[in-house]
């Protein structure tokens, strides 16, 4: 089963074709500049870092709420994300937030993320 196929049916859809918002998660990750370790660095930088190490260990995800996912992204990030996958921009936010660190600790099920291009070469064929 592929990463699409896990965090898919953790949202109760399938791959990125019926879940545009697997789409948008999967995008995010994919051109964020230093991808996932960019992208988790973003979150560290704003305060967040309790709740990234919770998505990376093993033990239980702390919750992130829409807004923090919008003081992070900030609102032109966000709006691109929702217009790209047909989703409003509360909604982009609001499923990120569900969805973000779902994705992260599938990416990291011994409690650490794989190297850059482990993670891209993944998402590259998931999305290929």
């Amino acid at each position: 089963m592929g990463l699409m196929d896990m965090v898919g049916g953790l949202l109760g859809q399938g791959g990125q074709e019926q879940n545009p918002l697997m789409g948008a998660v999967m995008g995010l990750i994919q051109n964020h500049p230093g991808g996932i370790q960019g992208l988790l660095g973003q979150f560290q930088e704003k305060g967040l870092g309790d709740q990234v190490a919770s998505w990376i260990g093993t033990g239980a995800n702390q919750g992130i709420s829409a807004e923090q996912i919008q003081a992070v992204l900030g609102s032109d990030q966000l709006q691109q994300l929702a217009s790209r996958f047909g989703l409003s921009q509360g909604d982009a936010a609001s499923g990120l937030a569900s969805a973000l660190p779902q994705v992260v600790d599938q990416l990291s099920p011994q409690g650490s993320l794989p190297e850059g291009g482990e993670v891209m070469n993944l998402l590259k064929g998931l999305l290929g």
